[in-house]
């Protein structure tokens, strides 16, 4: 298969109203890709296109509201972000978890599996909707944002570590499945970003703040931000990365090399 530049191609990024997710879509967009931003909130998304015009101006960008924890909501969304693309020839997925990092003894039975199923249903939803149609195509990237949670055990994180181990051995074995449709599946997997949702849900309770602060002094090459994250994702949709899938990659600054 001819991988397309990313002039050429249709994008989806789901989580694409603010943090990673934001800066990616404004990244894309800036090589002349067409972007469908996708989030569960229209006054966000509306707020969210027009930041990213007013950076990319004449850029093509539209947002679709999703709630992808709903898997017929993830269906009708992708198939309406098609229809603007024309295709989604690379699906970003950049949601994580409303809850701050918390030890499990403090958590409410009750509140376990709901918490991994709000981290795990969207992007697994909206891999799974898009997939049928990126097979009828021929081909396709997705880049996945999971954490380093999924590879190294941290107090605090039993249930995210839970949840983006999920997200990451699904999306790995999905690599191995469709590799020979064309179409290759990789993920990133951040410690901390700086200036993001997800840097102010940690820094609102103490103890995640705690235990941050020491893993970002580890992280000597400095804490990742969203652009870091978001060219290493531009280079894994692009043709240069066409040899690689079913990786999950750091970008930690070095606080670990798991």
């Amino acid at each position: 298969m001819m991988e397309k530049p990313l002039c050429e191609c249709g994008v989806a990024i789901l989580g694409g109203t603010a943090g990673v997710g934001f800066e990616a879509a404004a990244q894309f967009a800036e090589t002349g890709a067409r972007v469908v931003v996708l989030g569960r909130n229209d006054d966000r998304g509306a707020a969210a296109v027009a930041k990213l015009l007013a950076r990319v101006p004449g850029g093509s960008i539209a947002f679709v509201r999703v709630d992808a924890a709903d898997a017929q909501d993830a269906v009708r969304a992708e198939n309406e972000a098609r229809v603007l693309l024309g295709q989604i020839d690379v699906l970003m997925c950049t949601t994580g978890p409303s809850h701050p990092p918390e030890l499990l003894h403090e958590i409410p039975i009750d509140e376990v599996m709901p918490r991994i199923d709000e981290i795990t249903r969207p992007p697994l939803h909206m891999m799974s909707a898009v997939l049928p149609a990126m097979r009828a195509a021929g081909g396709g990237a997705m880049v996945i944002v999971a954490s380093d949670a999924a590879k190294t055990a941290t107090p605090g994180e039993t249930l995210v570590g839970a949840a983006m181990g999920c997200i990451v051995m699904f999306a790995r074995a999905a690599a191995l499945e469709e590799k020979r449709r064309g179409i290759r599946i990789n993920l990133l997997t951040p410690s901390l970003i700086a200036d993001t949702p997800g840097a102010a849900l940690i820094d609102s309770s103490p103890f995640a703040a705690k235990l941050f602060q020491k893993a970002a002094a580890m992280a000597h090459l400095g804490v990742a931000d969203a652009s870091d994250l978001a060219a290493m994702a531009l280079y894994l949709a692009s043709p240069a990365a066409r040899r690689i899938t079913g990786q999950a990659i750091s970008i930690n600054g070095g606080i670990s090399v798991a």
